[in-house]
């Protein structure tokens, strides 16, 4: 992809309760029409740097304390989530996707812009266009929804934002393998069709270095090692570490001392 850049995230840090340092000289980018995966373990930071990124980081009292955020040019970070999602940008965060009581209709009438009835009608038509299902179920309430259905309607109310950049927080997590074949689809007919590009946070490099054009590996708050979806589904260590194709125990970057003399914050 060698389109336009649109999301630019220099050596950014997140420091929660004024001590603890989360992220530190995360740096990372999204073109126009890419799907860019983040991968790493739990606790790695990822769900962190998508907070920082769309403004969500408040209610935990985090702030990003050095780098920048910018979005075509203009700088995020700190900004509060109404004012970047109206620039643009949609969270599809890892938990508390949905409004349990409200329907499937309902959920995606909430988010939907004031003022903005004849584009909802749109957005709510591409929703129902991505997700057939939903479309059958649009009068259940979110909270009987199965977890690959939950999903569908977290992303399809992201689609309802208008956003030109999706962030997805875990995808798959705790899914069947055909729910998450069939959300992976979706999502690269979304990119394809609607031009939306996407920032896909994932535990596992497996999903989402399949639609992934370029990819970034999150570790103990930085990032260890970023390329194209080729070269990193053909990197020795991606392989042994998440793609469980190689003998032994799962060990970390940290343990392999070829991979320390390659990283990018020793240069």
């Amino acid at each position: 992809m060698t389109g336009t850049m649109l999301l630019e995230v220099d050596k950014l840090e997140v420091v929660y309760q004024r001590a603890i340092t989360a992220i530190q000289g995360v740096t990372l980018a999204v073109k126009e029409g890419q799907i860019v995966a983040l991968l790493g373990t739990n606790g790695a930071g990822k769900t962190t740097t998508l907070r920082a990124i769309s403004g969500f980081l408040g209610l935990d009292d985090a702030r990003v304390t050095e780098g920048a955020v910018r979005f075509r040019g203009d700088r995020l970070e700190n900004r509060p989530p109404h004012e970047i999602t109206r620039r643009g940008l949609s969270l599809v965060p890892e938990r508390d996707k949905v409004f349990p009581n409200l329907t499937v209709a309902e959920n995606l009438q909430a988010v939907v812009r004031r003022g903005r009835s004849g584009d909802a009608r749109v957005m709510d038509d591409a929703a129902y266009h991505f997700f057939p299902k939903l479309k059958e179920l649009r009068k259940r309430e979110a909270g009987l929804l199965s977890g690959g259905e939950r999903q569908m309607l977290a992303i399809a109310a992201g689609l309802m934002c208008e956003p030109d950049l999706l962030l997805i927080d875990e995808l798959s997590l705790g899914l069947a393998p055909v729910a998450v074949e069939s959300l992976t689809q979706s999502l690269v007919s979304i990119r394809d069709e609607l031009a939306i590009s996407i920032l896909l946070v994932e535990q596992s490099a497996g999903v989402a270095l399949r639609i992934a054009d370029y990819g970034y590996v999150l570790e103990n708050g930085r990032i260890v090692l970023d390329g194209d979806a080729e070269r990193l589904t053909g990197h020795a260590d991606i392989q042994e570490f998440y793609l469980g194709q190689a003998s032994g125990n799962r060990r970390s970057y940290r343990d392999v001392k070829q991979y320390r003399r390659s990283r990018r914050w020793y240069g």
